[in-house]
């Protein structure tokens, strides 16, 4: 993975995952392969490898202002090698769908249909109720058969540049999945028509069911048009919320790519209220996108005993390009920030730090445009995991305007997960850290002056650094930090400040809108490097 907000890049080790899957006809499989590229194709044969694993949920639910561990099982010991986390995720999914979309059912009892070069048609049986619905198809140039990207809504990342990088464009209806305008004891659609008008799923979850019997049937067509084992999704808007949760849902999806999808979508819901962007209650009562369950955790989602970063991490080690607009509050992109690094968390411990991609440095605030700044990582990660002949690494680029600290928000760390198999025996589980949080403080000054504090986001080969500047008892109008960096570690870009060089001693100083400070309050600047970041201690002038 890479972590940037300018051009620089730092390659990780892709480490090659193996993880036991239990397919659904009980047959054991592994779902990690290299191609010819060396590159990581991640893709499931099922659209749940954790069918199998017991789940039993808490009985209670304890409140907890910070996100939880993605690494702790339910039973309280913490994963410690990288074949628990399939088991894990399925506790993660069961979370989620309790208490966040509701239950998002298997494959029916039937699933039936059509695939031609403009069409998909889908027909369900299941408990004596059938439904049907369609899905119009868009061919590159050249011979398939294609990988292909469905477009919730028609409405997504540009459609020219994935047929230009040679995938299909399924432009799928979600409306006639679950549709949108109606209340939540008379939901309408095909997948209510299946499951009942009073289903306390969400449309999030019906509409990734529908688009999970779209695979089913490329699956069963024989692969003469679409490969169902190289399928993308995306969505922007209201459709990047159903495009987050159809890859989070069936992991035969290889690259799931949401676009500004706020509130419901990828911000995690701890930081939406401090953000101010579109209340939860807002977004649960605007449409019943979220689970009827959800209700209870509009006002205080603290008690929600799952968050967004963890639902990021169930799509882990598949591909993940999360595009978002710093420049619109109300889409909470500083809270979607926090979730794609916490999510990058459990990427990075599966050994697929670089599967991972998080872009919001854009310089166009309009909504859903398509902007030029993602046609490349677009196309490269459609090479990746859908053509699988690239192997180009995921990148973290979080504008300034919309900065998250994850150090803020956990009190965990991530483990070092090992390759081998799970211990029967064992009854508790041992971690060490590639990723630690530090923070140190310049002694606090009298009277006038600031003061730094600097936490330390790090992993194998690097670290982001976020330093807060803090006057003093009178305002400060320009400061200058100054921070030994350690041997070998090199600064790569920065942000909210101008910097005096890249190694050794580097004194930041304020940029133009953040040198004035009012007693007492508070700015903060960050930055990129290579090496490690342990043990700096910034020291802080008033101008």
């Amino acid at each position: 993975m890479i972590i940037s907000s300018g051009r620089s890049r730092i390659r990780s080790t892709v480490v090659m995952l193996a993880v036991a899957a239990l397919a659904l006809a009980g047959a054991l499989t592994a779902v990690a392969r290299t191609t010819a590229t060396g590159s990581l194709a991640v893709a499931a044969g099922v659209e749940d490898e954790g069918a199998d694993c017991p789940v039993t949920l808490p009985g209670s639910l304890t409140a907890d202002a910070k996100l939880p561990d993605p690494f702790q099982k339910l039973n309280g010991t913490r994963i410690s090698t990288k074949s628990d986390w399939r088991c894990r995720r399925a506790e993660i999914k069961k979370l989620a769908e309790r208490y966040v979309y509701g239950e998002k059912p298997g494959k029916p009892s039937s699933v039936t249909g059509t695939v031609s070069n403009t069409n998909i048609t889908v027909n369900v049986t299941h408990n004596g109720r059938s439904s049907s619905f369609s899905a119009r198809v868009e061919l590159p140039s050249g011979s398939g058969p294609f990988p292909a990207v469905v477009v919730v809504g028609g409405f997504g990342a540009d459609t020219a540049t994935i047929k230009a990088a040679g995938a299909a464009v399924i432009n799928y209806d979600p409306l006639a999945v679950g549709r949108e305008g109606t209340p939540r004891n008379n939901k309408q659609g095909a997948f209510y028509s299946i499951y009942g008008a009073t289903s306390s799923t969400g449309l999030l979850a019906a509409w990734g069911w529908g688009v999970s019997r779209i695979i089913d049937v490329i699956e069963q067509s024989g692969g003469s048009v679409l490969k169902a084992d190289a399928m993308g999704v995306t969505g922007c808007s209201r459709y990047g919320k159903g495009a987050f949760a159809i890859g989070v849902l069936d992991q035969r999806i290889a690259l799931t790519m949401p676009i500004e999808s706020g509130s419901a979508g990828v911000p995690v819901f701890r930081g939406i209220p401090g953000e101010g962007a579109q209340s939860l209650s807002s977004a649960y009562g605007e449409q019943p996108w979220l689970g009827d369950a959800f209700g209870s955790f509009t006002s205080n989602p603290a008690n929600l005993p799952v968050d967004t970063h963890e639902v990021v991490a169930m799509v882990a080690p598949r591909g993940l390009f999360i595009m978002d607009n710093p420049h619109i509050t109300n889409l909470g992109p500083k809270s979607a920030s926090v979730a794609a690094l916490g999510g990058a968390e459990v990427y990075k411990a599966l050994g697929a730090g670089d599967n991972i991609t998080y872009w919001s440095d854009v310089q166009d605030g309009s909504h859903c445009a398509s902007r030029a700044e993602w046609r490349t990582p677009l196309q490269q990660n459609i090479q990746k995991f859908l053509l699988k002949t690239g192997n180009a690494p995921g990148t973290i680029r979080m504008s300034s305007r919309a900065t998250g600290n994850l150090s803020e928000w956990r009190t965990w760390t991530t483990p070092t997960l090992s390759d081998g198999p799970t211990s029967t025996t064992s009854t508790t589980s041992t971690t060490s850290t590639t990723t630690t949080t530090t923070s140190t403080t310049t002694t606090p000054p009298t009277g006038s002056g600031c003061t730094a504090s600097v936490s330390i986001n790090q992993w194998t080969g690097g670290f982001v650094a976020t330093v807060k500047v803090t006057a003093g008892s009178a305002p400060v109008n320009g400061w200058t930090v100054s921070m030994t960096l350690p041997s070998g570690a090199g600064i790569t870009n920065a942000w909210n400040a101008n910097r005096s060089g890249n190694s050794g001693t580097v004194d930041f100083t304020n940029v133009s809108f953040n040198g004035s400070i009012a007693a007492g309050q508070s700015t903060e600047f960050g930055y990129q490097a290579t090496g490690t970041g342990s043990g700096m201690t910034p020291t802080c002038s008033a101008r």
